[in-house]
């Protein structure tokens, strides 16, 4: 069974707000269907991506370099099909936004992969578990936002079967955002799970002095503590200094980036992103390096692939998603079958493949090719 074409299609939803972290804004909802036909007429059906600035530029690169050079492939030579695309990333241009195009075309092939054996992705890599627990990401700084407002948004995270919020620090001084986060522990109770990320928007006095002032919350984990620019040696003096586990990994978009957070004795998860760093194929190495030094695997949102990821292997974590249906109405209505989310934890699609169906008709509103 062979590829025949590759169809890409950008999508762009406008949301009716900033949602904003630390160091960065989002106003429209992104993704990039991918949508692989063999030459026996099977169809994959994935979406990647909440990128919000080049979706349409991800999208030319699949149909203009990546595409001509998968068809006429098998589907059962992955490892062949991403070293030939991979290939690309050695001259010089924008390997970040290439690297988000392979994964496109990766997850499309483990898609198809399962849909010809009549597995699902998560049996594929291993099949570990059925279901995982499922937080919701929040705390965004919106403009005259209150802690009474940070106490309803928790609330609501419970009511919509949540286990726990990965939530948005980094923006303020520490102690504002130490505030704030003791505000979102006695809304959400001591058996909810909380973790916070700065998304690369401290110091390292800075992210020492706020783990200090929170951890006696019960912090499950703190992400992205530092700035960008020399993160591995930073995060690696706030892990020595706090008790608070220390994630990091969705900036990586290579498994080699990986190993240096490894190596650099900087974290205790990881959670790199396999829509970010060239797809199932190179999550998968990731994942082994990671269970190889002791490190527990998580993943940067996207739960309709990371569903079948971190359900595979033993050190997987939790699924992360966007609860509130304004940040990311793809999750809420685009996705039309779903898995249901009860007490916390969310089922793994047992359908070949990813499993997913998605709605034609909002296909067809938001895309913009």
């Amino acid at each position: 069974m062979r590829v025949h074409s590759i169809e890409a299609i950008p999508i762009e939803v406008p949301l009716g707000k900033n949602f904003g972290g630390s160091t960065y804004t989002v106003l429209t909802r992104c993704a990039v269907i991918t949508r692989m036909r063999t030459d026996e007429g099977l169809v994959s059906e994935v979406y990647n991506g909440d990128n919000r600035e080049h979706g349409r530029q991800v999208v030319r690169l699949i149909h203009d370099e990546l595409a001509p050079r998968v068809k006429g492939m098998s589907l059962f030579e992955g490892e062949r099909i991403w070293e030939v695309l991979f290939a690309l990333t050695h001259a010089g241009r924008d390997r970040k936004t290439l690297l988000e195009a392979i994964a496109c075309v990766d997850c499309a092939l483990w898609d198809l992969v399962g849909k010809a054996l009549g597995k699902s992705v998560c049996v594929l890599l291993g099949g570990y578990r059925t279901s995982l627990p499922i937080i919701s990401i929040g705390g965004y700084y919106v403009e005259g936002k209150t802690h009474a407002d940070i106490g309803r948004e928790l609330e609501t995270y419970r009511r919509a079967g949540m286990a726990g919020c990965k939530f948005k620090v980094g923006g303020l001084t520490p102690e504002q955002d130490a505030e704030r986060v003791a505000t979102a522990r006695d809304a959400a109770g001591p058996d909810f799970i909380l973790a916070v990320d700065a998304n690369r928007g401290w110091s390292v006095e800075e992210a020492v002095r706020f783990a200090r002032l929170v951890e006696h919350l019960d912090i499950r984990w703190f992400e992205e503590p530092c700035h960008w620019y020399d993160d591995v040696a930073m995060m690696a003096r706030v892990r020595r200094a706090t008790r608070i586990p220390i994630t990091a990994g969705q900036s990586e978009i290579t498994s080699r980036g990986v190993r240096r957070l490894i190596d650099g004795g900087a974290v205790d998860l990881v959670n790199f992103d396999a829509s970010e760093g060239g797809g199932v194929t190179e999550w998968r190495r990731a994942a082994a390096l990671c269970r190889v030094a002791g490190v527990q695997m998580a993943h940067h949102e996207e739960p309709q692939i990371a569903q079948h990821l971190l359900a595979a292997v033993p050190h997987g974590t939790y699924v992360e998603c966007f609860a509130d249906p304004e940040r990311d109405p793809v999750w809420q209505a685009m996705w039309a079958n779903r898995p249901p989310i009860k007490d916390g934890m969310m089922e793994v699609a047992s359908d070949p493949g990813f499993g997913l169906i998605l709605d034609e008709g909002m296909i067809r509103r938001y895309r913009v090719d």
